[in-house]
């Protein structure tokens, strides 16, 4: 019996032939050494199929999520890998401590933010969550139980971060906080007329901002191409009581699969234009709570169903900061040309922290994401415009928000992948690891 099991873009489809979700670790082991071929899947958060394992099996670990240790003194943090950022929260900031990165929503668990090594709005400071992970005990297939860290089986943890889950199942990760006084962040937002401007903006801010993002409209022609909105912001330093409040569910949950005209491109243009003007000033500040600073989308539950039955594809590459306005505007132009249309596409400035992950995704330049409904041939073809232009740049694209990238293009942009290969489990794969070498 197939077990339906899907990633949070919707596409490709996959069907398991099992999809158990142990919660102890004794089950974990048993359900690892079980198949001859499976692969970890989390909460689904990925936009692909680097969660998926079509035709296979996969481990369910949301279950798998109990807290193992806490020192509230340190901010050292141990738990299960299906525990989940959001979970994770719900302890540390009453505690005064914060994820030291999180990407833009709180339902992943750690365990997949370790194996896809995220990054946040705060890369230009503290690099990826990978730089922060103190220790993780790793479950290869042959019943081996792996105790990794910076200094003890280092090849097989530079492996796991960032290793799409192929090197075995994380059982549990420690990780280092940052303390904070005040769950309470002081955020500036700037108009930008250009993608120009916008850069220029980023790279003002992240000289003494902690975290930095801008939200651009791909959906505008001529000179306003790229224009936007920066938001910045740092934690309040002064303590205000506020982290003990709770932390709050979905306003609202999204009950059926959007229509097709919802999100098409005279709908997704006409939102951009009223997202942009929103705001009067060319800049304004206020105090805004953590969750909608890093968490906007997660006050609707289920958004992803807004794409319809289709799904949705997101793609996600960084470029040189050198010449990357011009390469931005060429992958949007690729994109417009393709008849792709994208709802409030994102721009990020990579800083020079490397990662201890063999496969992790950031280098220093400039990130651009956008999500776009699934329109069929065009969008992808159009993708595949944007593979060639990101990787005559020496850019490369993140697995974890990809459906679709052609093999070769992908394994020449990452040039640790001959030594990554090496430590991949021979009993663990995906449908993303799959369809890269064709198989």
């Amino acid at each position: 019996m197939t077990t339906p099991v899907s990633s949070w873009g919707r596409y490709p489809g996959a069907s398991h032939t099992s999809s158990r979700a142990p919660e102890w670790k004794r089950e974990l082991i048993d359900e690892v050494q079980r198949h001859e071929n499976v692969l970890a899947h989390g909460l689904g958060r990925s936009y692909g199929d680097v969660c998926l394992n079509d035709g296979a099996a996969v481990i369910r670990t949301h279950r798998f999520s109990h807290l193992l240790s806490f020192d509230r003194v340190q901010g050292i943090f141990r738990a299960e890998s299906g525990l989940s950022i959001a979970e994770m929260l719900s302890v540390t900031i009453p505690a005064g401590w914060f994820t030291p990165v999180t990407p833009g929503t709180k339902y992943v668990t750690i365990g997949g933010a370790v194996a896809n090594d995220v990054h946040g709005k705060n890369h230009h400071k503290v690099g990826t969550i990978g730089c922060h992970v103190r220790a993780f005990e790793l479950v290869r297939s042959d019943g081996s139980v792996v105790l990794c860290s910076p200094s003890e089986n280092t090849a097989l943890f530079r492996a796991t971060i960032g290793g799409m889950g192929l090197t075995g199942i994380i059982t549990w990760v420690e990780l280092q906080l940052v303390p904070i006084a005040s769950r309470m962040i002081e955020e500036e937002s700037i108009k930008a007329k250009s993608l120009e401007e916008v850069v220029e903006l980023t790279e003002e801010a992240d000289a003494d901002w902690d975290y930095t993002v801008s939200w651009i409209d791909v959906m505008a022609t001529g000179n306003s191409l790229g224009k936007g909105i920066l938001l910045r912001g740092r934690f309040a330093q002064t303590p205000d009581g506020s982290l003990m409040r709770p932390q709050p569910k979905p306003i609202v949950t999204v009950p059926f699969d959007g229509p097709t005209w919802l999100l098409s491109k005279p709908t997704i243009a006409m939102f951009n234009a009223l997202w942009y003007n929103k705001q009067l000033k060319r800049s304004q500040r206020r105090m805004v709570d953590v969750e909608p600073f890093f968490y906007p989308l997660d006050a609707v539950g289920n958004w992803n169903r807004l794409y319809g039955k289709r799904g949705m594809l997101q793609y996600q590459c960084v470029i040189p900061t050198d010449g990357g306005v011009a390469v931005m505007k060429s992958i949007i132009n690729a994109l417009q040309q393709g008849r792709a249309s994208s709802f409030l596409a994102v721009v990020k400035k990579f800083g020079s922290v490397e990662s201890p992950g063999l496969m992790s995704f950031p280098k220093p330049g400039l990130t651009l994401t956008l999500d776009m409904p699934n329109i069929g041939k065009q969008l992808f073809d159009a993708l595949d415009r944007c593979d060639d232009i990101v990787a005559s740049v020496g850019g490369r694209v993140y697995a974890a928000k990809d459906a679709r990238v052609r093999g070769d293009k992908f394994i020449g942009m990452y040039p640790h992948y001959a030594e990554f290969i090496q430590h991949i489990d021979p009993h663990f794969s995906s449908s993303f690891w799959r369809r890269i070498h064709n198989t």
